[in-house]
């Protein structure tokens, strides 16, 4: 049975010393959650980050510190590879959970963590915040009320720097395959997300899995697909975090009787009366944050925003209250993206081979 909340201050414990603490705890807290540990694999490091943090217990075992603190709430800010476990230690003792994405280091995992949450009854999200942001939602609305007809074509190309220079420091895991590190975990779990939030299941799928940075024997920076829809839809979906230069991209679903795409975080419609851009209603707007000049948030405007809205969200669903407009990825959701990650390094270690995606 999932714990019950007390009082509308729900306790959480962090588990990641990174993202969980740059990202989670504030989000967290904005939302309503008393952070109360964090668990990271370092005990100096973690319990001098959490001090940092004024987060007021620090522990190196996920068990030991949900028996110790009794939080009603976990969120998972992990390296992929160590989801699992931390999932299933946390559902054994009642708790709510968030997990960071990608999700598990396969569909089959991801499914076992699933049934797992349904069986504990508890709340389970993942953490895909993008999905929060308007112009993203906005795109979902207009699809779904017909705006472009019925949609036939979705392209989606993305050029980024971030690991383009093998001197950059990142965590060592980002570039191990066996630890769910990879462009595509990193990033295609979001786009991957997306994709569904629009235009449903994914039903098959060709890819390749390139490095383009000047590194070897690492797991791939960049990934090329070509797939198909359920309903039909056709797409092409490309990322690379390795590509010197300035971002880069451009995003269009292409329709019977019109066209939308997301430009400097607007919508616009092309259709028989001409070009337009599509109005963000009030309910969808985040609260913004400042740009940071510290080099380890220099990515936190982006991100926090979206993960406030998430974080709230999860916690209106904990105390049974109405969530707001934009529903939040359950691990239901988790399990559909693996299964798309799946098919697409099947493809690549098979030449590009067209690879089938079950949904069940």
């Amino acid at each position: 049975m999932s714990r019950r909340p007390t009082s509308t201050k729900i306790p959480v414990l962090v588990a990641g010393t990174g993202h969980g603490l740059r990202v989670l705890v504030p989000a967290l807290r904005a939302a309503g959650f008393e952070v109360v540990g964090l668990v990271g694999a370092d005990p100096i490091r973690t319990r001098n980050r959490a001090e940092r943090s004024s987060v007021p217990h620090a522990f190196t075992d996920m068990d030991v510190a949900i028996a110790q603190i009794r939080p009603v709430a976990v969120a998972i800010a992990t390296p992929p590879h160590t989801h699992a476990a931390l999932v299933h230690t946390s559902l054994a003792r009642g708790c709510h959970i968030l997990c960071e994405k990608p999700f598990a280091k396969d569909a089959k995992e991801a499914r076992g963590m699933l049934a797992a949450a349904r069986r504990a009854g508890v709340v389970h999200v993942m953490g895909n915040q993008f999905r929060m942001n308007p112009e993203r939602v906005l795109m979902a609305r207009a699809i779904a009320q017909g705006l472009i007809g019925e949609p036939r074509l979705v392209s989606i190309t993305q050029y980024t720097g971030l690991v383009a220079d093998p001197a950059a420091r990142w965590p060592n895991w980002w570039f191990d395959s066996q630890a769910g590190g990879g462009w595509l975990g990193a990033s295609g779990s979001h786009m991957i997300d997306m994709i569904r939030t629009w235009l449903g299941e994914f039903s098959a799928i060709s890819a390749a899995m390139p490095i383009v940075s000047e590194r070897q024997g690492v797991a791939a920076d960049t990934y090329v697909a070509r797939f198909t829809m359920a309903r039909g839809v056709h797409g092409v979906l490309m990322q690379t975090g390795g590509a010197w230069g300035e971002f880069a991209g451009m995003t269009r679903v292409a329709g019977t009787r019109g066209t939308l795409w997301m430009e400097n975080n607007a919508v616009w419609l092309a259709d028989r009366s001409g070009t337009r851009q599509l109005p963000i209603p009030d309910e969808l707007l985040l609260s913004p944050e400042a740009p940071s000049d510290d080099p380890r948030k220099r990515f936190l405007h982006i991100e926090l925003p979206p993960a406030r809205r998430l974080c709230e969200v999860w916690r209106a669903a904990i105390l049974e209250e109405p969530t707001g407009p934009v529903p939040v990825a359950t691990f239901v959701d988790g399990v559909a993206v693996m299964q798309v990650i799946d098919a697409i390094r099947a493809s690549a270690a098979a030449h590009g081979a067209l690879v089938e995606i079950c949904t069940r």
